[in-house]
């Protein structure tokens, strides 16, 4: 399952003061999975700067304190599903 995760930051590490979670099940190209996690984060036009570790990509929007992770979990209670 492949998850979303936006939060803020602070000293330009990810905080979690605040935080909002979303899943999916769907196979998407890592092309469709940023544009998905922008479009959820309501960022879409906004620049960032990416961070590719293989199996996480962060996301870091130019001019917000805020980071967007997508990754994979096992978890089945993690966040909103996006399939309902």
């Amino acid at each position: 399952m492949t998850t979303i995760e936006q939060t803020d930051t602070f000293g330009r590490e990810a905080n979690y003061s605040w935080v909002k979670r979303w899943n999916t099940k769907k196979e998407l190209t890592n092309l469709q999975l940023v544009r998905l996690a922008k479009k959820l984060a309501g960022l879409t036009g906004v620049r960032c700067r990416r961070e590719d570790m293989g199996d996480l990509i962060a996301l870091y929007p130019v001019g917000y304190c805020q980071v967007i992770f997508i990754g994979y979990s096992e978890s089945e209670e993690f966040g909103n599903s996006l399939d309902d």
